[in-house]
């Protein structure tokens, strides 16, 4: 009587294995380095979307922001912008809202160039802005009390590095706004932007970043958010819920008649 184990007829080897599946799946054998690519000779199917004129760019980008649950705004002045934020926050001239501790500003240019924190104390509010320029270090107590800011601030307000028209997005990257808490961390979102930063594809958001010395696989320890609409989620029953990791409002504020 043998003493070894007797193999199965019907157990097969690894390689008889994966060629079956390879046969199921009417894949065959891996193809070799001198197989040619037929990559080449599949059509053009062009752009996956439809492609938005520069005339209608802002127009698209309003509409697609306020599918997704976001507010859009045009203003020309500085009392304008003051008129707007009032608005948003709910201002009614009674007081300010018991909510409304301040306002948490990014690093953006943009808002320094519109002077926006003076804006914001003009309407009896307190305004946390970025506490360093562009480019110069941050001390570590400035960054434990931007952070504490906003946590407890009302809103935050940003720029944008692109606002994306064939999806309503908001982009934003950590090199221009600071910390990217100011856009995530207070229950109400306001970004202002310009016409020239308004985009029609995420192909362009790309080639923009890349110019900027910017990529999503960017390891640097920067990073780029793109925001399309309020932050949002749902429990086993599928009730919506605003605000659970992010703000519960967005709010797109353009900034015409001024250049980049």
């Amino acid at each position: 009587m043998a003493t070894g184990q007797r193999r199965s007829p019907d157990l097969l080897t690894r390689q008889q294995m994966l060629q079956k599946i390879r046969t199921a799946l009417r894949k065959g054998a891996a193809p070799t380095a001198s197989t040619p690519s037929d990559l080449a000779s599949l059509p053009d199917l062009g752009p996956v979307l439809p492609v938005i004129s520069p005339a209608e760019l802002v127009a698209t980008f309003e509409d697609e922001l306020r599918k997704v649950g976001g507010y859009t705004y045009r203003v020309e002045s500085r009392h304008r912008i003051a008129e707007v934020l009032g608005r948003i926050l709910k201002i009614d001239g009674s007081g300010l809202p018991a909510r409304l501790e301040g306002l948490v500003l990014s690093r953006n240019p943009l808002l320094a160039r519109i002077r926006l924190k003076e804006v914001i104390e003009s309407l009896g509010i307190s305004a946390w802005p970025w506490p360093s320029a562009p480019g110069s270090g941050l001390a570590r107590e400035d960054e434990r009390a931007y952070r504490e800011h906003c946590f407890s601030a009302g809103a935050g307000i940003t720029g944008v590095d692109f606002a994306l028209a064939e999806s309503g997005s908001i982009v934003l990257t950590s090199r221009t706004e600071g910390s990217q808490l100011s856009s995530l961390a207070p229950p109400v979102h306001i970004a202002f932007y310009l016409q020239s930063q308004v985009v029609g594809s995420l192909e362009e958001v790309i080639e923009g970043l890349a110019a900027r010395g910017l990529s999503p696989s960017d390891s640097s320890g920067r990073s780029i958010v793109v925001v399309t609409g309020t932050s949002r989620t749902a429990d086993i029953e599928q009730i919506l819920i605003r605000g659970v990791h992010g703000p519960r409002e967005v709010h797109a504020v353009l900034i015409e008649g001024m250049a980049d």
